[in-house]
C-alpha cells in the first residue's frame, strides 16, 4: 500500500505541464553552469562536449525505484520546502534524497577512483568556537558556501555551540547506510553536524504503522543559514537524518550573498 500510495503522488507530479518540465531543466542548468551548457529534448549537454541523460523515458516511479535509480529530473520531484517548516514531513517525502549518481561524479568525481581528493579543500569550522579543519570539495563553491555557513554559526548566541560541534563529519568515501548507493558525503558536498541532539530514522523506533517517527531538535536559526548557502537539511525529511545538510543548489539556490 505504502509503494501505490507513492506510485501516485509521483506520477502526479511526473505527469506535469511541459512548463514544470522545462523549469526542473532550467533549474538544473543554472545550479551547474561550469558544468552544463544546456538540457534540451531530455538531455544535458555538458562543457566537456559530452552529453547524458537528463530523462531516462521510463514514466512514473515507486518510492523505493524513485529512491534507488532516479533520473536527474528526478531528483526535483519532490520540490524542497525552504523555511521554517510546520509539522513532520508527510510520508515518503524526502526532498534530495534522490541522487543520480551519474550526474554527480560528473560533477564531482568519483571517489571510488580517487577523482574528488584533488579539489578537497580546508574549511574552518566555527573558527571562535571550534577551529577543527574539514575536507570540503572547492567545486561549484561548495566550501566557500560551507566556510560563509561557519562564519554565520560562529555568531549565533553560546547556546547554539552544542549542536554544532563536534562535526560528525563531511567527506567520506562510503556508501548510505543499508544501500549500495554513494553518499553525498562521497562528493565532499556534505556535512554532519553534532551528534548530541541529532535524530536518526535508522536510530528510532518505528511507529504503529512500520513507518519512522519523525523527531527533531536542531533549532531552526541553525536550519536557516544552511539553507541560505543553498544547503538542503535532512530534517525535512520522512526518513529524517537531522545531523545533515548537503549542498543542493538545484533544489534550494543560494540567496545570501558571499562574502
Amino acid at each position: 500500500m505504502r509503494c501505490l500510495l507513492a506510485s501516485v503522488a509521483l506520477i502526479a507530479f511526473n505527469s506535469g505541464t511541459k512548463a514544470q518540465y522545462e523549469n526542473a531543466s532550467d533549474l538544473v542548468a543554472a545550479a551547474y553552469p561550469d558544468q552544463i551548457t544546456a538540457i534540451r529534448n531530455g538531455t544535458i549537454f555538458w562543457r566537456d562536449d559530452t552529453t547524458s541523460q537528463f530523462d531516462d523515458g521510463s514514466g512514473p516511479k515507486t518510492f523505493q525505484n524513485w529512491l534507488a535509480r532516479p533520473d536527474v529530473e528526478d531528483m526535483l520531484l519532490q520540490p524542497y520546502p525552504a523555511g521554517h517548516a510546520i509539522g513532520p514531513p508527510k510520508p515518503n517525502s524526502d526532498p534530495g534524497r534522490a541522487r543520480n549518481t551519474a550526474f554527480f561524479t560528473k560533477i564531482y568525481g568519483d571517489c571510488r577512483k580517487g577523482e574528488v581528493t584533488p579539489n578537497l579543500v580546508d574549511v574552518v569550522w566555527l573558527p571562535k568556537h571550534d577551529g577543527r579543519r574539514l575536507k570540503v570539495t572547492s567545486v561549484n563553491g561548495v566550501a566557500r558556501r560551507l566556510a560563509a555557513v561557519s562564519h554565520a554559526l560562529d555568531a549565533l548566541p553560546h547556546s547554539f555551540k552544542s549542536y554544532l560541534t563536534p562535526p560528525a563529519g563531511t567527506y567520506n568515501c562510503r556508501e548510505i547506510a543499508g544501500t549500495n548507493r554513494l553518499s553525498a558525503h562521497s562528493y565532499g558536498i556534505a556535512i554532519d553536524i553534532a551528534t548530541s541532539h541529532a535524530d536518526y530514522w535508522r536510530w528510532s523506533k518505528p511507529g504503529p504503522d512500520g513507518e519512522p517517527v519523525w523527531r527533531n531538535r536542531i533549532p531552526f536559526e541553525i536550519v536557516k543559514i544552511f539553507e541560505a548557502h543553498g544547503f538542503i537539511w535532512g530534517g525535512k525529511w520522512h526518513h529524517h537524518d537531522t545531523m545533515h545538510f548537503e549542498y543542493r543548489p538545484e533544489l534550494l539556490p543560494p540567496t545570501a550573498p558571499l562574502q
